[in-house]
């Protein structure tokens, strides 16, 4: 049967010190739940404690087979209960960290994606397993292990029961193992967390090395990227050795001050006994009852590597949460119309000093198709992430529909534009859904945008059609196919804004013409298309024209005033070889 998150519905409060804090808060009626099914434990834990004090002195000496069964039918029952106990413990546990998983699991990943989308550093999968690292620390022992360590006080007033100088005994000892506990926490956190870190950081680079094995081994880079991360990963077993050498040296301390404990409260109770001032029953449950204030102490230092690595988990990602750029609530709107307003726009990647496109203005209304072009390095492809909302501007705005696209809630904006970038990515599915950009697969508009970019055929001739698996282990596409399917998952749907980038770059002359055809009847349709490109064929199939330089605007019209005012700064022949130089003028502006 699959556990259910407990239900709790106490409101969250606004004391705590992060958004992981405050979602543990709302389960803190869950936690003084659990807290107190551990006192019961801890105090049920004694039962064994009292049977042998009591087999040793009344049943023995009384010779009692009566007693003897009283007390073993009486103990079993205890066993029986402390077993539901902890079943129920156990699945309050569960529950709990169930509860804090699914309700962090959607923001935990959506800050991820989003710091991702916006260039600024961070390790989805760390990301991911710190919240599964926090799940297991909640669910585990090494909760139990914090929760346990102040009972070690109940053991040591039970111990004050029996005589005072059992209880010092027991105190002492108790004080001696927490200073040891302290001096193992002081030699070996900041090694585990710096070990931690590098582990993650040598998993991370190993992950990126991966993804590029194809081009890695043609160019003979294996060599030297297999040294960056065994410099990485040399690191992290260093820090790793000296931690474990750290913690080793801990529980040799802590492992002979527990033995020696016991031999020595074994003799200090028959010291006792010796002299009458304890029964001999006692002495043997004194034994347990130092071993007990003794135990939870030893519990908190063998899980110590998991508390440091939980709360470094719960550190990193309450970081990640506060700082996520989360869009704030607000109204849905409309569908978009498609009317482009971009009144003095500059942008930079995150973490740039400097701006890459700067004090570019334009209008486009909806329904006509603009192309943007210039050199390489002219900003082409920074401005087009700046009209989709990538990018947030430094300077200016980009409005759809009057409505600054950077505010635009990217869950309901997504689906109702399109976008080809000009690094084409496919996700782990078919091609059906890659085209349905992995949501419910309306057949009819998924062949609709193959047949707009003509890629219909070509798709059947592929192992399974449409059912083609295409991610990181799947079919193989060449450049071309990639870019033609990448422009019909933007065209899926009968977007009213489209913005392609380089959308024609690896396209054969058939592969063009089928993209033309595409612009000149989303143009029909109504739809707002813009595309940045280096070949002039596009142009034809536009109604204005953007030329960039070096981030910079210098020119916006139609095309035949933009190339009427080159031919005007360059006059050319009226000979037959008008039409070539009218060409190469053409070209020189795109």
């Amino acid at each position: 049967m699959t556990e259910e998150p407990l239900n709790d519905s106490t409101e969250p409060t606004k004391s705590g010190t992060g958004p992981v804090a405050a979602v543990m808060n709302q389960c803190r009626r869950g936690f003084i739940m659990m807290a107190g099914l551990c006192f019961v434990l801890e105090v049920l834990s004694l039962a064994p404690i009292v049977y042998m004090w009591n087999s040793f002195d009344r049943v023995m000496s009384s010779r009692s087979v009566v007693t003897l069964l009283s007390l073993t039918v009486l103990i079993v029952g205890v066993y029986m209960f402390s077993s539901a106990m902890e079943w129920t413990r156990s699945r309050l546990m569960v529950r709990l960290s169930l509860r804090i998983d699914w309700e962090l699991a959607a923001d935990v990943f959506d800050a991820a994606f989003r710091r991702q989308a916006h260039r600024r550093a961070v390790n989805v999968e760390q990301s991911m397993g710190d919240l599964l690292v926090l799940r297991q620390f909640l669910s585990g022992n090494g909760v139990l292990a914090v929760i346990s360590a102040p009972f070690a006080l109940l053991f040591i007033a039970v111990g004050a029961a029996f005589h005072p100088i059992l209880a010092l005994y027991s105190l002492g000892t108790a004080l001696a193992m927490l200073i040891a506990a302290l001096a193992n926490q002081r030699m070996t956190t900041s090694t585990l967390k710096a070990s931690n870190t590098a582990k993650h950081e040598a998993t991370r680079m190993a992950a990126g090395l991966l993804r590029s094995s194809e081009s890695t081994r043609a160019l003979g880079m294996m060599p030297a990227l297999r040294q960056r991360w065994y410099t990485q990963h040399r690191e992290f077993v260093a820090l790793q050795v000296q931690a474990s050498d750290a913690a080793g040296s801990g529980k040799g301390v802590t492992g002979f001050m527990s033995h020696t404990s016991q031999s020595v409260g074994l003799a200090l109770g028959i010291y006792l006994a010796i002299e009458g001032l304890i029964t001999g029953g006692m002495v043997m449950a004194a034994t347990m009852l130092i071993s007990k204030s003794v135990g939870p102490l030893q519990g908190l230092i063998a899980q110590w590597p998991s508390i440091v690595a939980a709360r470094q988990a719960h550190d990193r990602l309450n970081q990640l949460l506060v700082e996520d750029d989360r869009p704030a609530d607000a109204m849905a709107l409309p569908a978009p119309v498609g009317h482009i307003l971009v009144d003095n726009v500059s942008g930079a990647p995150n973490g740039a000093e400097r701006n890459v496109v700067q004090a570019i203005s334009f209008e486009l209304p909806a329904g006509q198709a603009l192309a943007i072009v210039g050199p390489s390095a002219a900003g082409k492809t920074s401005l087009s992430k700046l009209l989709v909302g990538v990018w947030k501007p430094t300077q200016g705005s980009v409005r759809l529909d009057g409505v600054e696209i950077s505010q635009w809630n990217a869950d309901e904006l997504g689906p109702l534009i399109g976008y080809v970038p000009q690094e084409i990515e496919f996700f782990e599915g078919t091609v059906a859904e890659n085209i349905a950009r992995l949501g419910a697969v309306d057949a009819d508009a998924v062949v609709q945008a193959a047949r707009s970019v003509e890629l219909h055929e070509t798709i059947l001739q592929w192992p399974k059609g449409y059912d083609t698996v295409l991610g990181e282990d799947g079919f193989e596409l060449s450049g071309g196919q990639r870019q033609r399917l990448a422009i019909a998952r933007a065209l899926y749907g009968n977007p009213r804004y489209v913005v392609m980038d380089e959308p024609n770059a690896n396209l054969d002359e058939v592969g063009e013409q089928a993209l033309i055809e595409a612009m000149r009847h989303m143009r029909t349709q109504g739809t707002t298309v813009i595309v940045t490109t280096h070949r002039p064929r596009l142009i034809g199939a536009v109604d204005l024209m953007l030329v960039l330089k070096s981030g910079r605007q210098v020119g916006f019209g139609t095309p035949k005033d933009l190339l009427d005012a080159v031919k005007r700064v360059h006059p050319v022949p009226t000979d037959a070889g008008a039409k070539t130089a009218a060409q190469a003028d053409h070209r020189s502006a795109a």
